[in-house]
């Protein structure tokens, strides 16, 4: 049996960030909006007040020090209440036109618009500027008299585009897909004092694929040399490699992650929390903030060293019949590739990317064709990916498809990532798209393996994928031995005509 530490009943949540990083500033508007909340009934803990007052110091010209704040704290503290904060002061004191709230789900921004309007109708100063209020699906939002408006909308990729907002919040920061990222950060140039919010808790690589965003605003938050970012993190000051029950059952740590212990929370619910989730992983991560933040490389994480994968060229290399074909396709099928992968003559394994283009039109009549030519037995892909809504389409042209479950897609990126560290065994021809693949591509955790991450890599990684499950199907699949081919040096019409002969 694990023993519950011993906390005492007032055990109170260090007020003050572990990590922060604060752009110098001579006057803050934070005070003015601390007392703005109390009087909508909003009273804000120490530490909350710490971060508003922080987050809107202004340099000498009345612009904003800090251009983004970042804001790092286990779930249920009370980030909420700070954006509540900011977003009536936006409203109210700073005349701000434009403010959009982002949130991941639609719940989640269904309930930040419920509370911030609840204060504001039950604080009849402020209630009396509101001229507007948008309940529809969507398009939830307030609109004052004067003409500041705040909006809130659950994040797409396009979210935002056409506004020119002055101050963006990003809540459950650890889920901001970079595509979505880049088409706000321009609705800010166009205004004179523009802001921006990451809120969120810390990054889970297993249930958080587009991390990435939040963990960048962290290194540099880290770094403690940024002059545009204020930076505030509550977390336990041990690595989540070094966390066991034990080391987790410290209330010491459980205050450095919890501000709110003692205000909002108390240390016997989370000493309860302890002992339901037995001070596992989900604890570490929740409630002690430690985070497994993901790598932030401009090019991913990089999984495959780039001499080994050098090592691996032929530019002569070729496969022998039979072959392995598979395909994939980008989350937003804007593009698909067909890969293959054979054994050469000498024994060695051979992969290349046979076709990469734009859509996914041509996907299903490129593979029939390639199959006829090649008299493959069946065609490779990760049902589970965007390739499986080719499936349906590829069965009514009566080609068998073998797909892999999320346990064979982790062995594929094992077999491939061994084949490229062991380069005896594997050859490959240096083509620009499967290059650019490797070298920009990123890894999400799969049980206790990983697998490549199509949604949070930095290029088009689908030849590289195709490749990976093409080698997964050489090297379990059964197929009769005939003829050499090249397989990118043969044209469409070649092959047809070669099949005639």
């Amino acid at each position: 049996m694990t023993l519950l530490a011993d906390v005492k009943p007032d055990a109170l949540g260090l007020q003050l960030p572990r990590v922060e990083n604060i752009p110098a500033y001579v006057t803050t508007a934070g005070d003015e909006a601390i007392e703005l909340a109390a009087m909508a009934g909003l009273n804000l803990d120490p530490w909350q007040q710490y971060v508003l007052r922080n987050s809107l110091g202004e340099r000498a010209d009345g612009k904003y020090a800090a251009f983004e704040v970042g804001l790092v704290v286990s779930r249920q503290n009370g980030k909420g209440s700070i954006l509540e904060a900011r977003e009536l002061a936006g409203l109210f004191l700073l005349g701000e036109r434009l403010i959009v709230h982002s949130a991941h789900r639609f719940d989640t921004s269904l309930e930040a618009f419920g509370r911030l309007l609840m204060l504001i109708e039950g604080t009849p100063s402020l209630s009396k500027r509101v001229k507007r209020v948008s309940r529809s699906h969507g398009e939830e939002g307030i609109e004052l008299t004067t003409g500041q408006r705040i909006r809130f909308r659950t994040r797409t990729a396009g979210g935002g585009r056409g506004f020119t907002a002055d101050c963006i919040i990003l809540d459950e920061a650890m889920v901001v897909p970079d595509a979505m990222l880049r088409a706000l950060l321009p609705t800010l140039s166009a205004r004179q004092n523009p802001q921006i919010w990451y809120t969120g808790s810390a990054v889970d690589q297993e249930n958080d694929e587009h991390g990435v965003v939040l963990a960048r605003i962290r290194e540099r938050g880290l770094t403690g040399t940024d002059k545009s970012l204020a930076y505030f993190e509550w977390s336990a000051e041990t690595p989540l490699e070094n966390l066991t029950q034990t080391v987790a059952n410290d209330p010491n740590l459980w205050a450095q992650a919890n501000p709110a212990m003692g205000y909002r929370i108390s240390s016997e619910y989370i000493s309860n929390e302890y002992a339901s989730m037995y001070g596992d992983r989900g604890f570490w991560i929740e409630r002690l903030g430690v985070g497994d933040w993901p790598n932030t490389s401009p090019t991913g994480v990089r999984i495959i060293d780039p001499a080994l994968w050098d090592a691996c060229a032929d530019l002569e290399s070729f496969a022998d019949d039979p072959v392995c074909f598979a395909f994939d396709i980008t989350p937003d099928r804007s593009a698909a590739s067909i890969s293959v992968a054979g054994y050469r003559p000498d024994g060695l394994a051979h992969i290349e990317v046979v076709e990469h283009r734009r859509g996914t039109g041509w996907l299903a009549e490129r593979l029939d064709e390639l199959k006829k030519r090649h008299r493959s037995k069946t065609i490779f892909c990760d049902a589970y990916g965007p390739a499986g809504s080719i499936i349906p389409e590829l069965e009514r042209r009566r080609i068998d498809v073998t797909t892999l479950n999320a346990k064979e897609v982790a062995q594929a990126c094992g077999i491939f990532y061994d084949s490229v560290v062991d380069s005896s065994t594997l050859r490959h021809l240096a083509t620009p798209e499967l290059d650019t693949a490797v070298n920009g591509a990123t890894t999400r955790p799969l049980g206790d393996a990983w697998a490549w991450s199509r949604k949070s890599s930095s290029v088009d990684i689908s030849p590289l994928v195709a490749c990976t499950v093409a080698l997964w199907g050489l090297k379990n699949a059964r197929q009769p031995r005939s003829r050499i081919v090249n397989l990118s040096d043969v044209s469409l019409s070649e092959a047809l005509a070669a099949d005639q002969e």
